[in-house]
């Protein structure tokens, strides 16, 4: 850490003044640093995953090209750290999940060609793969299945989590795919922040919403959305807003399972079973 505190003094040329830790999730060490003329920064350490915060780093500057939702400043990024702006947070008013769902739909409008990323990330601690073959890269049903479901059932049943229940229910649900996302394959191709549950946004001292922790990738906005709505954290007035501004196509609610049953095979990867009999229920509930 020493080593760390010196290369972030010798960036901006003064000295830290002091650090003390702060919530950020259960994946990185957390710290909120001040320097001897008050400034504060927000530093993450302590992650043993290739490239992972270049990854991080990556898509917040992806996210930012949008112009229409705040993003903290990346100050410094190497390796075994990075150091972005701390944003001072306050009190959610009245229209902050209006404002929060209008530029979500916003950021939604920010569109590539195909689906995935110019590089692999991570979704939690999990590698997410965006890169694809060609045919992925223009066909969401392909991409989906293949770089996001399969990939993660690939891992549980390295990780000992498949059952003969799991295993039957997950090859039916593949010969299903292309029912169950009927007309999605040619859909637009979103800007994601790829990971937005609850602890991923923030309220600034303004009220406006800001976007931390991504796992970005283009994809199906549908896929957002449902993350949304795994662990709450998000209103009516933000889904109502969201929908005004940028219309979801008919049949969304349907599909909501099968995006919200790859965020749950993660958190079966990462944290073990105590999330097999959600990811049965997903899986079932489309057989």
């Amino acid at each position: 850490m020493n080593t760390i505190i010196q290369q972030i003094e010798n960036h901006l040329k003064e000295k830290i003044k002091s650090k003390h830790p702060t919530g950020g999730g259960c994946i990185a060490q957390s710290e909120v640093i001040t320097t001897t003329s008050g400034k504060k920064y927000f530093l993450k350490t302590g992650i043993n995953k290739p490239k992972i915060f270049q990854n991080e780093a990556n898509g917040l500057r992806e996210l930012t090209k949008a112009r229409c939702i705040r993003i903290p400043n990346i100050i410094m990024q190497e390796d075994d750290f990075l150091l972005i702006e701390y944003i001072n947070q306050g009190s959610k008013k009245k229209n902050f999940f209006v404002n929060f769902g209008i530029q979500l739909a916003k950021l939604h409008k920010f569109t590539s060609s195909q689906y995935g990323f110019f590089e692999n990330n991570y979704i939690g601690l999990t590698p997410q793969i965006n890169m694809s073959t060609e045919e992925e890269a223009t066909n969401w049903i392909l991409f989906y299945f293949n770089k996001r479901l399969k990939y993660q059932y690939e891992l549980a049943e390295q990780n000992g989590y498949t059952s003969d229940k799991f295993k039957k229910g997950f090859s039916l649900l593949e010969d299903r795919i292309e029912e169950i996302l009927a007309n999605c394959e040619n859909t637009t191709s979103s800007l994601l922040h790829g990971d937005l549950w609850a602890g991923n946004y923030l309220c600034d001292e303004n009220s406006n919403p800001v976007l931390i922790d991504p796992a970005v990738y283009y994809g199906h906005r549908e896929a957002e959305l449902a993350m949304t709505k795994l662990f709450g954290g998000f209103s009516a007035d933000f889904y109502k807003a969201y929908n005004e501004e940028f219309p979801l196509q008919d049949g969304y609610e349907y599909r909501e399972n099968i995006y919200t049953l790859y965020h749950v095979m993660n958190h079966l990867n990462i944290f073990g079973s105590g999330y097999y009999n959600q990811t049965l229920r997903l899986i079932w509930s489309y057989l």
